[in-house]
């Protein structure tokens, strides 16, 4: 084989969050009652766009979690030698985007390094200058002032690149039937599913012409080690989404069970779990994630030769973050379940339930539970765009990811001190924002959507 599989933890994790969400899609499709308010999210054109935006997301950061390892060679016996390097498929994908690294800084779209340098002429002589790029605008001449024509060309192409895959994708989904592709393309379908189509047209365009550019151009820059901005952004997103999707992975095994058995049962056992939450909630969660995650670092310290690999390494630490934001974000959810099972516990059907002696643990899965996912949902999407901030801003403090690991967190804390610098190193900074202000927008809109169309409450008043 050309490459070895690699599974690490946070992408077993992953894997098991798929199966869950393919599992429930299957489930809620054979239940009307289930279906009904998601078909009234796929009503909303803001659900629409929003749905596009976070697909897009979703693609990227499960193409970054395919990983492998590439083979490097073979041995005498002609079996493959495997590297020890992990990379992605996007990795694979991305290609140029992850090899072609210059010296430090360059500007969006540079031919030249963004700070002076002695250079070497052919005289022997030194010049201080702004050396040229190995790879960012070296195709152009040397003096050539076409740049902004070569990039309006480049650029227009990649977006009709990006245009024709959108349209193949769209004949594709519309089985080559014209009459449902034009319905669809001119709203004429009982869900707006043109705002989705159209919104993937905008972003078919602008990322073909980005990809297109950045093949040429650093579109985004470099950053100190001349990476480029643009690569690093686009890996940023995986960790985001596993911030945001993992830790609600385990927090919500705890926050439903002990909030609905605490509305239940109430006595000693509500006085319990009460205590919990409490005591849990006073303690400050930026000092416990600190004192967490250093005893982690001396951990990983004390036994390195446990780890294969830098991406080990850091995938550790990630998953550790993960576990620590779950057990300190659990309580509020717990908090509200734990409210709605009061209320659910004195109502008929479950009152019913109890005198025809039916089992406690029964009534909570059959009654109870089903009742409260609508809470459940809602706090999980209003929570996401919360916790993918909240690692940028870990991250900004030494305490988040591990420096290895690709994230917007790790993008701003690199940037913060480069911002003293005249002139002012500003692009890494605007692309990890603008990278994480369009997921979390994305997802705040979503969440409202899906929170309008599964709180009861919000459809008796409409």
């Amino acid at each position: 084989m050309a490459f070895q599989p690699v599974i690490l933890w946070t992408d077993a994790l992953i894997y098991l969050l798929l199966g869950l969400a393919a599992a429930m899609v299957w489930y809620t499709r054979r239940h009307e009652h289930l279906a009904a308010p998601w078909q009234r999210v796929a009503r909303s054109r803001t659900g629409q766009a929003a749905m596009v935006v976070l697909l897009f997301y979703v693609v990227v950061g499960v193409l970054d979690t395919l990983h492998f390892n590439p083979k490097s060679g073979v041995d005498d016996q002609g079996e493959p030698i495997y590297s020890t390097e992990v990379l992605s498929l996007f990795d694979h994908i991305a290609g140029s985007l992850r090899t072609q690294r210059e010296k430090t800084y360059s500007a969006p779209f540079a031919t030249h390094l963004f700070s002076k340098e002695n250079i070497e002429q052919p005289d022997g002589s030194m010049l201080r200058d702004y050396p040229r790029l190995i790879y960012g605008g070296a195709h152009l001449q040397l003096g050539d002032d076409s740049k902004l024509q070569d990039i309006a060309l480049k650029a227009l192409s990649g977006a009709l690149k990006g245009g024709a895959v959108w349209l193949m994708l769209l004949i594709v989904i519309c089985r080559a039937n014209r009459d449902r592709l034009a319905r669809l393309l001119g709203g004429r379908l009982r869900n707006p599913w043109h705002v989705g189509a159209w919104t993937a047209f905008g972003l078919a365009l602008l990322l073909g012409a980005l990809w297109e550019l950045s093949a040429f151009y650093h579109v985004l820059g470099t950053d100190k080690v001349g990476e480029g901005v643009f690569f690093q952004s686009l890996k940023s997103i995986r960790t985001g989404l596993v911030i945001g999707t993992l830790t609600t992975l385990v927090m919500l095994p705890a926050a439903i069970l002990l909030g609905i058995m605490a509305g239940y049962f109430r006595g000693w056992v509500d006085d319990v779990i009460q205590y919990l939450y409490t005591t849990l909630n006073s303690i400050p969660g930026v000092l416990l994630i600190a004192a967490a995650v250093l005893m982690m670092q001396i951990y990983m310290s004390n036994h390195e030769d446990d780890f294969n690999s830098v991406t080990e390494r850091a995938d550790l630490r990630l998953l550790f973050l993960c576990l620590i934001l779950g057990v300190t974000s659990w309580t509020s959810l717990c908090r509200l379940l734990r409210g709605e099972a009061l209320k659910l516990k004195e109502l008929e059907y479950v009152q019913a339930a109890r005198a025809f002696g039916v089992g406690n643990f029964r009534i909570l899965l059959r009654h109870v539970l089903p009742n409260v996912m609508h809470i459940v949902l809602i706090t999980i999407v209003l929570d996401f765009s919360g916790l993918v901030l909240a690692e940028a801003v870990l991250s900004y403090i030494n305490i988040g990811v591990d420096p290895a690991t690709n994230s917007w967190g790790n993008m701003i804390n690199g940037a913060r001190l480069e911002l003293a610098r005249e002139p002012v190193v500003w692009w890494s900074l605007l692309a990890a924002f603008v990278f994480m202000f369009t997921l979390v927008l994305a997802a705040n809109l979503f969440s409202d959507v899906v929170r309008d169309a599964f709180d009861p409450r919000l459809r008796q008043q409409r």
